[in-house]
């Protein structure tokens, strides 16, 4: 098992592919592309064509200080907005009993901005130089900037979370750290709220795989692994 290993290139020949990482090199037959935000870069690096693209959006979330988790006793979502695929700021209580609200969705500053602060020069210009970035942003931009105001205005979250609760005051919360989503957008700007795997004689690429591809998990897990055994010719794994 490599892990923290970066993926530099893939090459294939005639035994099937070599995967060049940053912790030497790995032979392998077959390959199955779950690399999340960069699954698209390692899907390029394999060699496939495709016209979606990744843009990485950063949701940051609060949490309600256990004096005021009575509040909120369930999952508590709003109604979405069929322009996004985006779910909207919700509240929803984990296993160690912790009550999160939100996220809001800003455009982060690299694949692994899990900071507003944290900015990549080289990611910043993978974006901004996309064609289909700035379609989406003709599209979004009063979107966008509300979400930009949520982030930096505490007040102004509050606010949003109040149309679901509204006993729930700014001193209710406090910050409870923040996700990277990859949000795949196609070359009009439009949003892909699909998933999208790619498949060739030896990989299967995973590109998109939006909400709910966690709680989904396991239902993508079987399917990707049917697909692999076919395309393959293996015997499909009895789980």
């Amino acid at each position: 098992m490599h892990t923290s290993s970066r993926v530099l290139s893939i090459s294939s020949h005639a035994e099937g592919l070599t995967i060049n990482t940053s912790q030497g090199h790995i032979a392998t037959r077959y390959l199955v592309n779950c690399a999340g935000l960069h699954a698209d870069r390692v899907a390029a690096m394999a060699g496939v064509q495709t016209n979606v693209r990744l843009v990485p959006f950063r949701g940051e979330f609060y949490a309600l200080k256990p004096r005021a988790r009575s509040l909120v006793r369930n999952l508590i979502y709003p109604v979405p907005d069929p322009r996004f695929p985006f779910l909207g700021a919700t509240f929803g209580r984990i296993t160690s009993g912790i009550v999160r609200c939100g996220p809001n969705a800003m455009v982060a500053g690299s694949r692994e901005g899990y900071s507003i602060t944290t900015l990549d020069p080289s990611e910043v210009w993978s974006i901004v130089s996309q064609p289909a970035f700035w379609r989406m942003a003709a599209r979004f931009w009063r979107t966008g900037f509300q979400e930009i105001y949520f982030s930096l205005s505490k007040a102004a979250f509050v606010r949003s979370m109040q149309k679901l609760v509204p006993d729930i005051k700014a001193d209710d919360l406090e910050r409870w750290g923040s996700g990277v989503r990859a949000q795949a957008i196609l070359p009009d700007g439009s949003l892909v709220d699909d998933f999208v795997i790619e498949e060739t004689p030896s990989a299967v690429h995973v590109i998109n795989a939006p909400s709910p591809g966690a709680t989904s998990s396991l239902s993508i897990g079987l399917y990707v692994t049917d697909r692999a055994a076919s395309i393959f010719d293996l015997p499909t794994p009895q789980l």
